[in-house]
């Protein structure tokens, strides 16, 4: 029987983490812990534990008490700002406890929109055009895309129409880009990137539609240039690990506009799919063997909402 440590637990990819190691390693003790416990996080682990933000000067040593306290093995980050301050260390693990993530150039280049650009257009890919948000000027084309320069998801993502909404925008974050927006916007795609130990890479295509910023509906297709561009992408990196790689299928072809360098809020729906890219994570750093499968073109995969009541979490938040 292993311990994991499942970090963020109060968000959906850390629980979505949760469900499926439950569900395909039953023996195993699963542990989350996240900054506050006002969340569901509880429902999905034995134990949950309240912890200090990773900007806190005493982050690095509660982590590793806790991971020894509980005789922790492996320890998957799911929130980027632990990405970047663990892959930062250049550790592979913490505390005794193994890390389970991508690799620290994916993680160092995924987590800076900016930087992302400039590594897509080192490799000669067609990309959208992206500038800091200083660089903004009375030349610069419009409408355009106004997003934080680090940060996931669709949270402080915004489109620009006029100057005044970017500078509007800029005041509010000023750490962020201006970016070219991509057409159409019905037809975007994420691609789940997972490459092994030996080099051997999977790429996943999902043509989905989003739903409150969240992928509510997703298609598994089947596009070579997409495949060509995120085998570029994972070899320039030299990826260990799995990523998420966004783009949009334009009339000019695809074009990449992000990089996240962790497991995605997809990484259930293509579980259920039969891409298992949290499963083929813990069985490499386990030294398990790997069986790697890709789901079938036309492939369906949708997300389901649920509730839980309770007078107090099933296992109480523990300091």
């Amino acid at each position: 029987m292993k311990t994991i440590l499942i970090t963020g637990i109060g968000g959906d990819v850390a629980q979505a983490v949760a469900t499926i190691v439950r569900e395909m390693f039953p023996a195993w003790r699963v542990l989350g812990m996240d900054i506050h416990g006002r969340h569901g996080g509880s429902f999905f682990v034995e134990q949950a534990y309240l912890a200090p933000g990773v900007a806190d000067s005493r982050y690095d040593a509660w982590l590793e008490s806790l991971i020894a306290r509980e005789r922790v093995d492996l320890c998957v980050p799911t929130s980027e700002a632990e990405l970047i301050h663990l892959a930062g260390t250049s550790r592979t693990s913490v505390g005794g406890a193994r890390l389970v993530m991508a690799n620290r150039q994916a993680i160092d280049v995924g987590s800076d929109k900016l930087r992302t650009a400039e590594f897509l257009g080192s490799l000669g890919l067609e990309r959208p055009w992206t500038i800091p948000v200083e660089a903004f000027s009375a030349t610069t084309e419009m409408p355009c895309i106004f997003k934080t320069r680090r940060g996931a998801g669709s949270k402080a993502v915004f489109v620009c129409h006029q100057p005044e909404e970017v500078a509007f925008y800029r005041d509010k974050y000023p750490a962020a880009i201006l970016q070219e927006l991509l057409l159409p916007a019905d037809r975007e795609v994420t691609c789940a990137v997972y490459r092994s130990q030996t080099g051997h890479t999977g790429v996943l295509q999902l043509l989905r539609t989003l739903v409150g910023g969240f992928t509510g509906w997703a298609q598994v297709i089947d596009d070579p240039e997409i495949t060509a561009q995120c085998l570029r992408v994972a070899e320039a990196l030299d990826l260990r690990g799995s990523i998420n790689v966004q783009l949009r299928l334009t009339d000019a072809g695809p074009r990449i506009f992000e990089i996240n360098p962790r497991f995605s809020s997809t990484v259930l729906i293509r579980h259920r799919m039969g891409y298992r890219d949290v499963v083929w994570s813990l069985q490499e750093v386990c030294g398990y063997e790997m069986t790697a499968h890709q789901p079938a073109a036309g492939t369906i995969g949708v997300r389901v909402f649920s509730a839980a009541v309770a007078d107090r979490p099933p296992h109480e938040t523990r300091v």
